[in-house]
This record gives structure tokens, sequence and C-alpha cells, in this order.
């Protein structure tokens, strides 16, 4: 058993509780909020069309709702990712996780990717929302994965995050401890991808990450239960 001084209750503060699949129906995100409401799971993670319906379940809770944008690809304008993340915000959204463009990444297109991130952390930042950076680090270079680091320290989002949890892998302690070794305490690191264990999410809590996105959420705390 891998040791912890966490009760459940600070546990379930890490997470953000996840319902991203495509054929999600609206029965699924009233378990997910109910879910969420009886843990105390920080957020919500869900796609931006259900925002509307999730906010209404958790309006009077301390759950917040967090909306993906641009999900799971990135492959969209900056255009089209801000007006997402506008909307969201209008139906409710409390946080934003968008996807960068891998794509102008890997062609190291540097500025396009610092505008994409400036801009849309600008309007969490107006709107007084967290916003959370997507890297999807299973598609990239140790290189890559450094210089979003070092524009995300420029740019300061509230957290940058490993994984979608829909790439070729999910968070590794490799990747959360690069990460952490150049944003430093500067920005938050969200874990997210193949955290299915109390194992997995507190091994990557012991690495410094202070969120964590998972569907096991709840037989994750239920695990910590059985031995507190």
């Amino acid at each position: 058993m891998y040791k912890t001084t966490l009760t459940p209750q600070l546990l379930a503060q890490y997470f953000d509780h996840t319902q991203l699949r495509a054929y999600a129906e609206s029965s699924d995100f009233i378990k997910l909020c109910e879910e969420s409401m009886n843990y105390g799971f920080k957020m919500v993670a869900i796609n931006s069309a259900p925002v509307k319906l999730c906010k209404s379940i958790l309006k009077d809770s301390a759950v917040h709702v967090g909306a993906a944008i641009g999900f799971p690809l990135g492959q969209t304008s900056i255009a089209v990712k801000k007006f997402e993340t506008l909307e969201a915000i209008e139906d409710g959204a409390d946080e934003i996780d968008y996807v960068i463009n891998i794509t102008q990444l890997k062609e190291k297109n540097y500025a396009y990717i610092e505008r994409e991130m400036a801009e849309i952390i600008e309007i969490c930042r107006m709107k007084g929302r967290i916003s959370k950076v997507i890297f999807e680090n299973c598609y990239l270079t140790r290189q890559e994965k450094e210089e979003l680091c070092r524009i995300a320290i420029n740019i300061r989002p509230d957290f940058i995050k490993t994984s979608t949890g829909f790439g070729t892998g999910g968070a590794t302690a490799e990747d959360i401890t690069l990460m952490k070794s150049i944003v430093k305490d500067e920005i938050q690191v969200k874990a997210s991808g193949g955290i299915r264990t109390l194992e997995d999410a507190l091994k990557m809590i012991d690495l410094g990450v202070t969120r964590i996105g998972s569907t096991a959420s709840v037989s994750i705390v239920e695990e910590l239960k059985r031995f507190n």
C-alpha cells in the first residue's frame, strides 16, 4: 500500500471528475455531477456542449464546471478556440482546459503557440476563470515539452496539463518531473490520462501535481476509504 496522510475528503479535492466520451448521454452527466457533489471533487471535466446542463445541476454546490476546448485534437483555429472558450464561459464554465495546436508546435511555430496561449488565457483572466493548457505529451519530444513550459512561464496560465486522455499515452512520472523542473511553483501542473488507482494518484501528488483528471475518481477515493 502506498502511504499517505491524506484523508478521502482531501484527496477528492485533487480530482477533476471526467466524462468526455463522445457517446455520453444526459444521464451520464447527471451521474457525474451527483458523484462530484457527493464526494467533493473539485471539478467536472466535460466537453463544452453539456456545460449548461452541468452548471444547472451544480449551481448551488462548490464543484466547478470545466469545459474542454479544441478537444481532443487541438486542430481548430485560434479564433474558433476563443469563440468556444467565450461560449463555454457564458454557459457557466468556471474553468477552461484547452488543447494546443500540436501541428504548429511540431513545425516549430512557437510564435503561433504563444499567441494562441496568450489570447485564450487572457479571456480566462478577464472573465475570472481558471485556465489549463493541455500539452498532449505522448506526441511530443522532450524539447517540445520544454519549449511549451517556457512559453507557459511567459503567459502564466493557472495550470499546464499532461494529456487529454484520448492520445496514445497519459500522465507519466517522467513528464511530471520534467514539467515541474521548469515551471517550479510558478504554474500548477495537472496530471491526466491513465490514472486509475490510488497508487497512481498518490504518486502524481507526491511529484507535485495539484489536480488530477480521471474517470476513476470514485473508485480511487473509495480505495483510500478502505485503508482509513
